[in-house]
């Protein structure tokens, strides 16, 4: 992980609880971005007041967006899990989808021999 992963995944920490602190300080009743699922609010999207609280949530959920994709992106590549688990299958000899064929086979295999000796 670089360096610059490493700042974009804390930046992404501190914007992500101010932006839980910021919505759980808002009046209930005001037009803030709760607003929208049943404020009291005429309008879909808040009304016309754009107080300090509202427009700091609205750049800080925006910020939250925007670092997500970032960390995403910086963090993918060769150290993914998924991948080092398929390598290391790969290195074992068989894929998951062998040994999952294998399973199938042995446990249709089992089964039949079951009712083999069930019909004697």
């Amino acid at each position: 992980m670089g360096v610059l992963s490493i700042i974009l995944l804390v930046l992404f920490i501190v914007v992500a609880l101010l932006l839980i602190f910021l919505v759980a300080i808002q009046d209930e009743k005001s037009t803030g971005l709760g607003g929208i699922f049943g404020g009291t609010s005429e309008s879909a999207f808040g009304g016309s007041s754009s107080t300090f609280l509202t427009k700091a949530t609205t750049i800080l959920a925006v910020a939250f967006m925007v670092l997500a994709l970032l960390v995403a992106l910086f963090n993918r590549g060769a150290d993914n899990v998924v991948a080092v688990a398929e390598q290391q299958q790969t290195e074992a000899g068989t894929t998951w989808l062998e040994s999952d064929a294998v399973n199938t086979e042995s446990v249709a295999a089992q089964e039949s021999a079951e009712t083999a000796e069930a019909a004697n």
